[in-house]
């Protein structure tokens, strides 16, 4: 019976798995949204953990290399200014990523930032390994995020885990992890946020190409 159970759950998770829609911004946008955020390689692993019952709802891991990337795996956050190739998200500004962080952290969850700094060898690995990795089904995103973190040498005790709050614990325990809590009480309902996220960034680019005319 365990290993017909074990048969059947393998079965349902490579259907689930083959139910991920690849999704490939162009080059031109790729090259074009490339922000490079300077200082040293670091590695951010953000949670969000629900206010009500502190479960965690979702993972995601931002690596500051060569450019910044955002690997938000199965997420539901986007804007026009930052284009998506299965699951990793590239031109992170300061401006957009405070737009990721707005989107996440409301009245029912908050964010837990945990940034540790690395070698420019692992922050290329990472990137590499999160851009190699394809697009992740919904409830796979802490599955994605354990897996990638797990390969860096001295990270091992980063198991493979489907529950976010499992791999921010053990992330934790990366010697010169700094963490960080982001709460906000907007509403639960973020359409409106998102659409108000990508009119703030078109008036900011017509009045650039104002002043660039002018």
């Amino acid at each position: 019976m365990l290993r017909r159970a074990v048969l059947a759950l393998g079965l349902l998770l490579g259907l689930a798995a083959c139910g991920a829609e690849p999704v490939w911004a162009p080059d031109e946008a790729v090259a074009r949204a490339r922000f490079e955020p300077g200082g040293p390689p670091t590695v951010t692993l953000y949670t969000m953990i629900s206010n009500r019952s502190g479960a965690g709802g979702h993972s995601a891991l931002m690596i500051d290399a060569d450019q910044r990337l955002l690997f938000d795996p199965a997420g539901t956050w986007h804007h026009p200014a930052a284009p998506e190739r299965n699951d990793v998200i590239f031109g992170m500004s300061p401006q957009l990523l405070s737009f990721y962080i707005d989107y996440h952290a409301r009245e029912t969850y908050h964010v837990v930032a945990q940034e540790v700094e690395v070698s420019p060898e692992v922050a290329a690995q990472l990137s590499r390994a999160v851009q190699d990795y394809g697009p992740v089904p919904s409830a796979q995103c802490s599955l994605s995020v354990s897996s990638i973190l797990g390969q860096v040498p001295g990270w091992d005790h980063v198991r493979r885990s489907y529950f976010p709050v499992r791999t921010m614990n053990a992330f934790a325990e990366i010697p010169g992890v700094r963490s960080e809590q982001i709460f906000d009480d907007d509403a639960d309902n973020n359409t409106e946020l998102l659409a108000r996220q990508a009119r703030a960034e078109l008036r900011a680019q017509q009045v650039e190409a104002a002043l660039g005319d002018s």
